[in-house]
């Protein structure tokens, strides 16, 4: 799933090729990938105009004015510029036909991700972003709000990194990178971390975001930018997907056990409870 870097790295290519753009008509092929009545949503677009493409944590949000659509990739969505008539790929679900005649589509072969038509100003009331804490890396991510969140919570540092309700933006493999660099065991209660823990994962957390986001994201399976090309971070993780090789830090081999569900990669030396 595309974290907060790789959908940072999609709207910042997607931005100078849709801003200023005005759609013409809005052609859907596979109608679930809207939340709510797509014929609202391509009733209620045309003719408006792109102004910017902003984001929260993994969450893409087109401005056209008094509206917005909130774009969640989740798994494998994919938007790239082509042309009305360019022939439809069988994972292409949608496309914003621009007057000039290009445009602007969504692919996506899992068919996980949603977009959603709201009234701008309303979208941390009535979509998915209602649910989610701050953004990772950003001025409201403070020390002091993270000690004081981590207090409260007893689930597990790993699931509660996921959950997105405490800060948002971090999915699998950043959340395996940060807590190999903090030196804590993925199992340990959040409310039991150290404050040396909370200030180094703090830190780890910020800076691996804002390292990420430089090298365009991480490319493990099949993520692209808006233009097409991957990221490169993939390069520079230390222990996700690197289950029985060894630890650069002391040698010991990662080993990998399962999470709330989710593949956890590891150091037992390294990140003991």
């Amino acid at each position: 799933m595309p974290e907060m870097p790789e959908v940072e790295t999609v709207r910042r290519t997607l931005r100078p090729l849709v801003v200023g753009k005005t759609i013409d008509h809005v052609d859907i092929w596979y109608d679930k990938v809207i939340t709510g009545d797509p014929e609202t949503f391509k009733r209620e677009l045309k003719g408006k105009t792109f102004t910017a493409v902003d984001r929260y944590a993994k969450f893409l949000l087109f401005r056209l004015g008094d509206l917005t659509v909130v774009s969640h990739l989740r798994m494998e969505g994919k938007y790239h510029l082509t042309t009305w008539d360019a022939p439809v790929d069988k994972h292409e679900h949608l496309q914003f036909a621009f007057t000039d005649g290009s445009s602007l589509r969504y692919a996506d072969v899992r068919k996980f991700g949603r977009l959603q038509l709201v009234e701008t100003g309303t979208e941390f009331q009535v979509t998915g972003l209602k649910n989610l804490g701050v953004e990772a890396n950003s001025p409201e991510f403070s020390l002091d709000y993270f000690e004081k969140g981590l207090k409260k919570r007893s689930m597990n540092i790993k699931s509660l990194l996921m959950s997105q309700t405490l800060v948002a933006g971090l999915g699998n493999i950043y959340v395996d990178e940060v807590l190999w660099q903090s030196r804590i065991n993925p199992l340990t209660p959040a409310n039991e971390l150290t404050k040396d823990q909370v200030k180094c994962l703090h830190s780890a957390i910020n800076e691996t975001i804002e390292e990420a986001t430089k090298y365009g994201g991480t490319t493990v399976h099949s993520f692209l930018n808006a233009e097409g090309e991957s990221g490169h971070y993939q390069e520079k993780l230390k222990v996700y997907g690197k289950e029985g090789q060894p630890c650069p830090r002391c040698g010991e081999d990662f080993v990998k056990i399962k999470i709330s569900g989710r593949g956890t990669t590891y150091c037992l030396h390294c990140q003991k409870r």
